[in-house]
Parts: structure tokens; C-alpha cells; sequence
């Protein structure tokens, strides 16, 4: 079983988050809470995408550059990116200077702005997706479920980039769209508590 283990002040976190304190503060705020605002999530999709073959730790100490060169993660702002932007963010040494990534952010947010006219919502596209995994299945357990390959093959045919499962999972568990905290980490009810419609 997957225990939470006590933090500096003595509460029962998840075990990943003890390595560093800029975690502590991201596990108890927002890991694993829900989100429903459509910025937030298209910042944390794109994030994800950016992570991978990286530690969350290099993102997470980048956030805040990353949120000024992209405009906020306003999808529409965004989806007007040209091949200039590309350029300015490749000399970007505050972020993560991938041309690949760079390019399929910018073409997610016009995809983003698709799906906002078919859904009404990127929240609304992506909490019909939440509670379909088997709920038995320990917390952080795995690194995918039925649900986020599922999800991560459905943008794909969308036309997204960088939304392998892994990434769609990781996503799904720092938005809140699973409850992934361990069952005696003091956040779990919290997170919980705040789903939609509980």
C-alpha cells in the first residue's frame, strides 16, 4: 500500500512531495484539487507535455516564466502565436527551449479553441472523463488507467500533441479528475471535498 508519510509539521503527505519544499506547497494547494477553469487547465496540459523526459521539479521552478511567455495560457492569445513567437521563445532562457513543445502548444490552444466550440468548455470535455476508472486501484499505483488512454487517444485524433497517456494521466491527477492522494494523506479528504458535486 501506497502510505503517506509525516512532512516537516508532522501531517501525513503523499511521499512524493517530502523530497523538496516547493512540492509541499503544490501538493497541499493544488495536487490533486479540482479544476475547473479552462486556463488552468490548458496551462497544466501543456505543462505536462513540456515535462516529459523532465521532472516536474524543472517545470515547476519555471511556472511562472513560462505563464509570462505564454501570454497567461490564454488559449486564444496563444492559438495567435506566429513563427516569431517560436523564435522569441527559443531565446527564452526562463522556460524550456524545445521547438517541438514550443510548436505543439501553440497548435493545442487552436485545437483547445476547436474543442471549446464543439464542448462549450475545456472543462466540460475534460470532467465527462472523470470517475470512469475502477475506483479500487490503489493511489499512485500506476502511471496510466483505461480512462487516460482513452482520453490521450481522443485528442490525439483531435489533432493534440504531446498527450500520451502518461501525460494525459498525470494531468487527470493534478487537476483533481482522480482523487490520486494517498488514502492517509490529510489532503485526500480535502480534495474530496472539493469535487464537483460532493
Amino acid at each position: 500500500m501506497n502510505h503517506a508519510a509525516p512532512g516537516p509539521d508532522g501531517i501525513l503527505r503523499c511521499h512524493w512531495c517530502l523530497s523538496t519544499p516547493e512540492y509541499i506547497a503544490y501538493h497541499d494547494h493544488e495536487w490533486g484539487f479540482p479544476v475547473v477553469n479552462d486556463t488552468r487547465l490548458f496551462e497544466k496540459i501543456c505543462l505536462e507535455g513540456f515535462q516529459s523526459g523532465l521532472s516536474w521539479r524543472t517545470i515547476l521552478a519555471k511556472r511562472e516564466n513560462f505563464r509570462k511567455a505564454f501570454k497567461g495560457f490564454d488559449v486564444d492569445k496563444v492559438a495567435r502565436f506566429t513563427e516569431r513567437d517560436v523564435e522569441r521563445l527559443l531565446q527564452d532562457t526562463g522556460i524550456v527551449r524545445h521547438r517541438g513543445k514550443i510548436e505543439a502548444t501553440i497548435h493545442n490552444a487552436r485545437c483547445a479553441q476547436a474543442l471549446v466550440r464543439e464542448a462549450g468548455s475545456l472543462s466540460a470535455y475534460f470532467w465527462r472523463h472523470q470517475g470512469l476508472d475502477p475506483s479500487d486501484t490503489e493511489p499512485q499505483t500506476r502511471s496510466t488507467s483505461p480512462t487516460a488512454i482513452a482520453l490521450s487517444k481522443d485528442l490525439k485524433k483531435r489533432g493534440w500533441k504531446f498527450v500520451g497517456p502518461t501525460t494525459v494521466y498525470a494531468f487527470m491527477q493534478a487537476m483533481g479528475l482522480i482523487n490520486d492522494h494517498a488514502t492517509d494523506c490529510a489532503a485526500r479528504v480535502e480534495a474530496a471535498r472539493a469535487r464537483p458535486g460532493s
